[in-house]
């Protein structure tokens, strides 16, 4: 009978147990979890503090007694590994227990970053990793009737809680240090997220970090003072991998247990996975930590299969992601320009304005959808922003990716559509055509929100240029452009724009077609320069 020992209670962890129970009835399967809680959803409990999850119980994913019972899993809480002996093929806990394996699985995870901020003790903190957590900052927003708030970190966990805070009526201030919000996003498509915040009395302090807690509040580096009876630290995890590192388990520089396809270590018979590992990135190749639940339990399942006779690889994370910032969601897949950028990838990049379903349909909503390929059209990433559909869109997008398909494969994909679902051509369809279109040196896009010396050529209807247009920009309606092309110089570059990014590439085509070779069509249009700007 093999004796497998699995260190952690959470998604990786437990994904293994149940997975290898399922194959194997006859093995000794114990999980040993440090804290009193399992198999929790952690990526639920910023709603859970908003009063969005409402009851408790739901935050428990898997019952104690169901894996105990129905999956025959020996599982021990409060029990806090000190020791991996590899020698022995053991396991020592704090109270002296020694745990015998076969195989040994380490799915530890990660644990919030907590900076050495000077005055830490002189204001109410918390940090958000375990349900008790939750049920803390609940229990002090109650019984200390707070009205003030600061998170510090702008990351999932960080906007998510600002936001959920803001339901029991606090005023809450988030402070990041870097200058945007959420870094898997471009900062061309974190901009409307950050105004959503904004709208729905979130104080944003962006580029600032923590200098210290005082007995008001906190004190920014810029020397602002916010007000606080209470912050939430959500700055960031690293690695649980102490045990591991002690044992003399392989890690990076950061701490991150090095595996290889299979999830195996450097030391035989010890597997990792998790929050606590360095996975290959799908785009770069390159090791690094990417913290994400599903991940966590592929490469649980991935483990037991191994253990069970029944190996396969793991093909790498792609990053994927979904995000709610109060009305509007955001999601994405694979690199961003920075991380591109960093890898010294080169890559191109399309940016489309659509809406999540068909136009004429009652309240149509706008979604941003943008796209980073290679030469040779290989998607390197994709990121949306909208009320509506941004999530089905990358996910459409993450699976063509894994499937090694092609910006093509956007063009092509046949996706399903009834007005009040998507369109006709679908945004995904859309940006595929267009970066075809580029491709085939049909066009040339334009990005950004300086153009130099460039002509600005706004071919909008004359009532919307005179509502508001870019500073120098001439109009000709695209429905006059023919006629009126003697009106444009054949020696400057023409950047034209319309509303959202069609309307401007046939003008393109029709200037191209008749002499003038310096032409550049704004992507994404007027939404796309005011979402900039604004």
């Amino acid at each position: 009978m093999m004796k497998i020992v699995i260190i952690g209670g959470g998604a990786g962890g437990l994904s293994c147990a149940a997975r290898l129970r399922r194959l194997d009835d006859k093995a000794e399967i114990t999980v040993l979890e440090q804290t009193d809680e399992v198999s929790i959803a952690n990526c639920g409990l910023p709603y859970y503090i908003g009063g969005v999850i409402a009851n408790r119980d739901k935050m428990q994913v898997a019952p104690t007694d169901n894996l105990r019972k129905i999956f025959g899993i020996n599982l021990k809480t409060k029990c806090k590994v000190t020791a991996i002996l590899p020698e022995n093929k053991q396991v020592v806990a704090a109270d002296g227990t020694e745990y015998a394996y076969d195989k040994l699985v380490l799915a530890t995870g990660a644990a919030p970053i907590v900076p050495p901020i000077d005055g830490l003790d002189k204001r109410p903190w918390f940090t958000l990793k375990h349900l008790t957590d939750a049920d803390k900052i609940k229990a002090f927003v109650k019984a200390h009737q707070a009205q003030t708030a600061v998170v510090v970190g702008g990351g999932f966990i960080g906007v998510e809680t600002a936001e959920n805070l803001c339901h029991p009526g606090l005023k809450v201030s988030l402070v990041e240090m870097a200058p945007q919000i959420l870094p898997p996003l471009d900062k061309d498509m974190v901009q409307p997220l950050q105004r959503e915040l904004k709208n729905n009395g979130i104080l944003l302090y962006l580029g600032d970090g923590v200098q210290a807690f005082d007995e008001r509040g906190v004190v920014l580096n810029s020397g602002q003072h916010l007000a606080a009876d209470m912050v939430i630290l959500a700055i960031g995890v690293r690695p649980e991998t102490a045990l591991a590192q002690a044992a003399g388990i392989a890690t990076t520089e950061r701490g991150s247990i090095i595996t290889d396809d299979f999830m195996r270590t450097n030391i035989p018979d010890i597997y990792a996975c998790g929050d606590n590992v360095a996975v290959k990135d799908f785009v770069s190749g390159q090791k690094q930590m990417i913290a994400l639940a599903g991940p966590a339990n592929r490469q649980g399942r991935l483990i037991a299969d191994h253990i069970a006779g029944k190996p396969y690889p793991y093909t790498a994370t792609q990053g994927s992601g979904v995000v709610k910032v109060c009305g509007l969601t955001a999601a994405f897949t694979g690199n961003n320009e920075k991380q591109l950028q960093r890898a010294q990838i080169p890559y191109h990049k399309m940016l489309i304005n659509g809406t999540g379903h068909a136009g004429y349909y009652p309240d149509a909503k706008d979604l941003t959808l943008k796209v980073l390929y290679d030469d040779e059209g290989k998607i390197l990433g994709a990121q949306a922003v909208g009320t509506e559909g941004a999530d089905k869109r990358i996910d459409v997008i993450a699976t063509i990716m894994r499937l090694n398909g092609t910006t093509k494969d956007l063009r092509d994909a046949e996706l399903c559509y009834a007005p009040p679902y998507s369109s006709a051509k679908d945004p995904i369809n859309i940006i595929g055509m267009a970066i075809e279109n580029l491709r085939d040196g049909l066009y040339q896009p334009c990005f950004g929100t300086e153009f130099g010396d460039m002509l600005v050529l706004d071919v909008r209807p004359k009532e919307m240029y005179e509502a508001a247009h870019i500073d120098g920009a001439v109009n000709i309606p695209a429905g006059q452009l023919r006629e009126r092309l003697n009106e444009l110089p054949k020696d400057k570059t023409i950047m034209v724009h319309c509303v959202k990014g069609y309307t401007s590439y046939v003008a393109a085509r029709i200037l191209l077609q008749n002499g003038f070779d310096r032409v550049l069509s704004y992507a994404g249009g007027w939404k796309q320069y005011k979402s900039l700007t604004s």
